[in-house]
């Protein structure tokens, strides 16, 4: 939004993720303009890399970029083994803690992580990229390292959102951004197993301190993995705009609750439009375990009253839709 854009010029993105203030007041902007049901802290999936010991900055025009990505096996020497969470990430705890309270429980607030493909992907291309062929390319040549990297991440991850909850999280999400570049066997073998592995290690480590946090997992344009996914020990699944409501229900059996999934581009229409495509993607979902939200994230471009106007739209019709049954 403007008003992000404005409290950020000239600040270092990282820096600004690692000022707990900042991060609050962040988190807090969009809930005085919009009416959400729930805050999500800001931080960044590349802060996990950065504890591990690489070195990561935010590129103007660029975005995000490791001067020195990982090029073979060899490289993971270079990352730390043992990773302290509370001293290398402690920072977003603070700010986890700090939104809590500022907050006063109007909303609850939602911490999350990067999951490990997605991460590994980031360290082997050095930043964004169209085919990931560098990263795709260790999954080939490289398998047994592969694991071991996917591992490293999936024990700091495991660490980070325990901490996360500690710090006053109340919901966690896992973004596999980069899912859809893998083939279905691949997702299998790089990507589901660990996404399982971080939920399981999670709600084993909660349980036994008698808390239960309900986790979400967005895997984008995995398409194919929509029931392995229902079935990973995740109350919520993330769709993108890709999929169909009535078919993802279908297929997940019920057995989850959904998230999504509106095009983000659809913010472009005019706002009666984006009442039309709420109204409908909210029939093809149904009312019960189901969390609107769109596809994936929002352009800068994008203007805040059509935002308003989907917040509203979602609000608006749900309220018939419940009152009808």
């Amino acid at each position: 939004s403007p008003d992000f854009r404005e409290s950020r010029a000239g600040k270092d993105f990282f820096e600004t993720c690692r000022s707990p203030e900042a991060c609050c007041e962040l988190t807090l902007q969009p809930l005085r303009r919009f009416s959400f049901d729930a805050a999500i802290i800001f931080s960044d999936i590349l802060v996990v890399p950065q504890a591990m010991g690489m070195d990561v900055q935010m590129v103007p025009g660029k975005g995000p970029t490791f001067p020195d990505p990982l090029k073979d096996p060899e490289d993971l020497q270079r990352l730390r083994v043992k990773v302290d969470v509370n001293t290398e990430l402690g920072y977003v705890f603070r700010a986890i803690t700090l939104t809590r309270h500022k907050l006063e429980g109007k909303v609850p607030l939602i911490g999350f992580t990067g999951a490990p493909w997605t991460l590994m992907s980031y360290m082997i291309e050095g930043g964004g990229s169209n085919t990931h062929s560098k990263a795709k390319r260790w999954l080939y040549q490289h398998p047994e390292a592969s694991h071991m990297l996917l591992r490293m991440l999936t024990d700091v991850i495991v660490e980070y959102l325990l901490g996360q909850v500690a710090a006053g999280a109340q919901a966690l999400q896992v973004f596999e951004s980069h899912a859809g570049i893998l083939g279905p066997a691949e997702f299998k073998e790089f990507s589901l197993l660990y996404l399982r592995d971080i939920a399981r290690r999670v709600k084993d480590k909660l349980k036994e301190d008698g808390q239960d946090v309900p986790m979400i997992v967005f895997a984008k344009d995995a398409h194919y993995g929509v029931e392995d996914l229902s079935q990973s020990h995740y109350e919520v699944v993330g769709l993108d705009w890709t999929i169909d409501p009535r078919s993802a229900r279908e297929r997940t059996g019920g057995k989850v609750s959904l998230q999504g999934n509106m095009d983000p581009c659809a913010l472009y229409a005019p706002k009666e439009r984006i009442s039309d495509i709420v109204h409908k993607m909210l029939e093809g979902f149904g009312t019960r375990g189901y969390i609107a939200n769109l596809g994936h994230g929002l352009y800068p471009d994008m203007d805040p009253e059509h935002v308003g106007a989907f917040v509203q739209a979602v609000h608006k019709h749900s309220k018939q839709m419940i009152e009808q049954k």
